[in-house]
């Protein structure tokens, strides 16, 4: 392993991959703790220090911020705005047939797609950073609070001054995303999901250790015994999957023969990510917002459906929001699996190149094949992501430790996925080389 490791930085290639995705990563944690202007970051560090975190949608975003977003810096939006734009991008291609033909048309439609993408990331971010805005200067960012520090995150609210953080936090945003290209093109790995892999990794350590003075040595154990069979169970299941056998008939094209091959398609147990999970918390997260601007400033009581939507679906140890959050879970995975996997398509293309599945003819029976295999599948992949989206709210219902707990949720699965696919990259380049990877 530590010659493996050796070779990696004898490399010259490599080694400047490696080095130029490490210096872009710098940069961007360095950006991460620049405060965007007319901030009171000593309020907000105050904020910080009284109210840990923010339960929610809000929670999840300050996650893949790395912890930005709460502290109002110029990267505050992370990498959402272009998460979901790319979601928003591919679910409009069920809708907008355009789409759909670009994606068809190879890369020249890619290259579009990807600049449609961007642009939708600037306009997100710049109505997520003009919501945040608003956000902190009525006081609400930390929730409903009496702290005087969280009623004064502006030194100057102006209007001016609002649109000088609004137009940062865009830009800081459209940094990220050419950040992300410029890894992705120039260093190593996927660079958007090396970001989101380093904004979550960041607020490990914290976590950890805010676990450790509030709970004491005990919990901590048991917490980081939890984390490693979490993380051997989801390593496990995301390299597990379907592989479906084809086989391409011969044929005649002048003097040259082609095809005879065998092949499979590989149909993986989790194939729709962390998506469902953000769906979801997206969803849930709404009844709490529209409570929020339902509750009186004055102090009175609130309407009685106010009241049920406060004490069921806004801190999440309710079993009720668990039941609802795992069945949105897995509605949504079979939702988002039936629109980035079509099997009358997948079967259209066998039968156009001379593919077939043992057993199954051409065309409409394979595609019927496909989808009873990719239901059958999808079944036990949504319960899983479902369980793993749960352990968050279990650990809050039990410990008090639902920010705290790192090994759960969206956070792990994009760990472990992360750092899967950039070893692979690693050891392909490697084996490319000296003809042996990362293990023998």
């Amino acid at each position: 392993m530590f010659s493996a490791i050796a070779r990696i930085f004898r490399t010259p290639d490599l080694r400047r991959k490696i080095g130029f995705t490490l210096a872009i990563i710098a940069i961007y944690r360095l950006g991460s703790h620049v405060p965007a202007p007319f901030i009171n970051f000593p309020n907000v560090q105050e904020c910080l220090a009284f109210n840990a975190g923010t339960e929610g949608l809000l929670g999840l975003v300050n996650v893949f911020s790395g912890g930005a977003l709460l502290q109002l810096s110029i990267f505050a939006l992370g990498v959402m705005p272009y998460i979901t734009a790319t979601i928003i991008t591919q679910l409009l291609r069920v809708v907008i047939p355009h789409f759909e033909t670009l994606h068809k048309e190879g890369q020249a439609g890619q290259a579009k797609l990807t600049q449609y993408t961007r642009y939708l990331t600037i306009a997100l971010a710049l109505l997520q950073s003009t919501t945040l805005v608003t956000v902190a200067r009525s006081g609400q960012l930390f929730g409903a609070t009496d702290f005087a520090a969280c009623n004064q995150l502006l030194t100057n609210d102006v209007w001016w001054a609002q649109m000088l953080i609004i137009m940062s936090m865009t830009a800081g945003c459209g940094l990220i995303m050419w950040f992300a290209e410029l890894v992705t093109e120039r260093g190593i790995g996927n660079g958007m999901s090396l970001l989101i892999f380093v904004s979550i990794a960041a607020t490990f350590p914290g976590s950890l250790g805010r676990i450790w003075e509030a709970h004491g040595i005990d919990i901590f154990l048991l917490v980081m015994i939890v984390g490693l069979i979490v993380m051997t169970l989801v390593v496990y299941v995301e390299q597990s999957q379907r592989r479906i056998p084809v086989q391409y008939a011969k044929r005649m094209v002048g003097r040259r023969t082609y095809g005879g091959t065998n092949t499979y398609i590989p149909i993986k147990v989790n194939m729709a990510g962390v998506i469902p999970i953000i769906f979801a918390s997206s969803l849930l997260y709404l009844p709490m917002l529209i409570a929020q601007f339902n509750t009186p400033a004055d102090g009175s009581a609130p309407a009685p459906w106010v009241t049920w939507i406060q004490q069921y679906f806004t801190t999440g140890d309710h079993p009720l929001y668990m039941a609802v959050y795992f069945f949105l879970i897995i509605g949504f995975t079979f939702f988002y699996v039936a629109i980035t996997f079509n099997p009358v398509e997948v079967a259209d293309n066998m039968k156009k190149y001379g593919g077939f599945i043992p057993g199954i003819r051409a065309g409409r029976p394979t595609a019927e094949y496909l989808d009873y295999v990719l239901t059958r599948i999808t079944t036990p992949g949504s319960i899983y992501i479902g369980l793993i989206a749960l352990i968050p709210l279990v650990a809050l219902a039990t410990v008090q430790a639902n920010q705290d707990f790192p090994f759960g949720g969206a956070s792990i699965l994009i760990i472990v996925g992360v750092g899967l696919e950039t070893v692979k990259q690693i050891d392909a380049q490697l084996q490319q080389r000296h003809y042996e990877g990362l293990l023998r």
